[in-house]
């Protein structure tokens, strides 16, 4: 069976990576979460001082670090998929918190960043193999890509399922400060001039607002069965 690039774009918490996991599960391929090397990047500026609270950016700062930002995918035996490291730190848990969510889209901005990443990302794909989410995945880092999948679901939903992932976790939010960070985050990924989010003319799109996770894996295991056999 061939190998191929697995390109998912689409808006926050519209379950990309969960979906990006399984498929990578079933297919013994690898799952590059672009999402979660943001995040790194952010983090990173934040334990380093170069965002403060007004989500004022040292870009010059940060554009100098970028060598010195090692991110890393090391599969985790635990929760049977890959954990992120950076610069050799396992960070999961911590680029999920809410202040980082809230800075994200800041330095997800920066067009140094984005090509550094973008590097990155490619190299990682270049044995194929891989299922790859993001923004700017099928339009920008994977263009060639075999499969393209863009995915959504309504605001309120996806607003929801982030509520009750930290809920989970121990997490103290309200329902409102998730719904407007979402919104937040859909305008500034819509509108930045770099790596825009939006969808590949030849993406299929998936509204996963009323699918389980089942139901969705029926869906892209017919599309991918046929292109790899």
């Amino acid at each position: 069976m061939r190998k191929i690039i697995i390109a998912i774009d689409g808006y926050s918490s519209s379950g990309k990576s969960s979906f990006a996991k399984s498929i990578a599960k079933k297919y013994g391929y690898i799952f590059i979460d672009t999402g979660a090397m943001y995040r790194a990047v952010t983090f990173y500026a934040m334990q380093n001082g170069l965002i403060d609270s007004t989500g004022a950016v040292d870009t010059a700062e940060l554009i100098k670090s970028l060598p010195q930002i090692k991110i890393t995918f090391r599969y985790n035996p635990d929760i049977e998929a890959s954990s992120i490291y950076l610069n050799g730190q396992k960070i999961d848990e911590q680029i999920r918190e809410v202040t980082v969510s809230d800075n994200v889209y800041i330095i997800s901005g920066i067009p140094e960043v984005r090509e550094h990443l973008v590097a990155l990302q490619r190299e990682m794909g270049k044995e194929k193999g891989v299922v790859v989410d993001g923004r700017d995945i099928g339009t920008v880092v994977f263009p060639d890509a075999e499969l393209k999948i863009f995915m959504t679901a309504d605001p309120e939903i996806r607003a929801m399922r982030r509520y009750m992932e930290l809920s989970q976790a121990g997490k103290k939010v309200s329902l409102e400060e998730i719904t407007q960070n979402i919104l937040k985050r859909d305008n500034a990924d819509i509108t930045r001039t770099v790596g825009p989010l939006k969808k590949a003319e030849d993406a299929l799109s998936l509204d996963n607002s009323n699918l389980s996770v089942e139901q969705q894996m029926m869906w892209v295991s017919e599309k991918i069965d046929k292109l790899i056999k």
